[in-house]
């Protein structure tokens, strides 16, 4: 990650690309929340974004289900790929639930979001993992930082979102989400974490305060190999792969915003 003395992640957004990327981000969400139906219906908008977000990330994570299955399934126990859904579920109903925390303690959120991922509760849930614990991400490759690295990468991000930023939204949450990805710090479910922690970061800044821009959805539809290759320029650090990531980041929101301006265009011709 770029340093600066007083505010490395407002670095950043120097980087090739990203001032334009932020430009773009905002004017798309100003004008999704400038939607006539935005000022009757967000609580409407909010729950099916949720809902799509979550569908998105578990695609992500190896579980691409049909919008409309994972709206009509009630047992997500079956098997795998029903276990990812359920868990991607679990993440977007909790994440709205801890902006708060977040903004005091990101660890403690970082531990829960983990734990209500894996659903059931053992002695590697909710706690980085230990050494000798393996991790169970087969879609995200490279190696495996050790866990004292991550204690000590996890400590540095959190001071950052603790201390606040002038940096702008998008690169606070292109950040948590990238540098979750590559720390792996859970031994399960990080991938499915690190883009639920992007979507508190995005509300958690004033950017998307209702959460009706889901990232999670861009992610999906820009396609994994293009993710995967976009958090390939993360994890090189360059100034151009870093702001490639942030890039394809802000391209992930905007396609979200896409999404949920489609769902305020089809509630307002249901109530034409």
């Amino acid at each position: 990650m770029s340093t600066h003395a007083s505010d490395p992640l407002a670095a950043l957004g120097s980087l090739p690309g990203v001032a334009d990327a932020v430009d773009s981000v905002r004017k798309a969400v100003d004008r999704v929340y400038g939607h006539r139906v935005m000022r009757r219906r967000s609580n409407e908008i909010s729950s099916e974004a949720a809902l799509r977000g979550a569908r998105g990330s578990a695609a992500l994570s190896g579980a691409d289900w049909a919008l409309e299955e994972v709206r009509r399934r009630t047992d997500f126990s079956a098997d795998p790929e029903a276990r990812t859904v359920g868990a991607a579920l679990r993440l977007s109903a909790e994440a709205g639930q801890l902006l708060s925390i977040w903004r005091q303690s990101p660890l403690r959120v970082l531990a829960r979001l983990h734990l209500v991922a894996a659903g059931e509760p053992d002695d590697s849930v909710g706690r980085p993992r230990l050494d000798g614990e393996r991790v169970d991400e087969p879609l995200i490759e490279g190696p495996v930082p050790t866990p004292a690295e991550v204690a000590g990468r996890l400590d540095g991000l959190a001071e950052l979102i603790v201390a606040g930023s002038g940096a702008p939204a998008l690169v606070t949450a292109a950040v948590v989400h990238g540098e979750l990805l590559a720390l792996r710090p859970f031994t399960s479910h990080n991938g499915l974490v690190a883009r639920a922690a992007e979507r508190i970061a995005l509300v958690g800044s004033g950017l998307d305060p209702k959460g009706i821009c889901p990232a999670e959805v861009g992610h999906a539809e820009q396609g994994r190999a293009a993710y995967l290759a976009a958090f390939e320029g993360y994890l090189s650090g360059t100034p151009e792969g870093m702001g490639a990531w942030i890039a394809h980041c802000g391209r992930s929101v905007e396609l979200g915003v896409r999404e949920s301006t489609a769902v305020c265009e089809a509630l307002q011709r249901g109530a034409a």
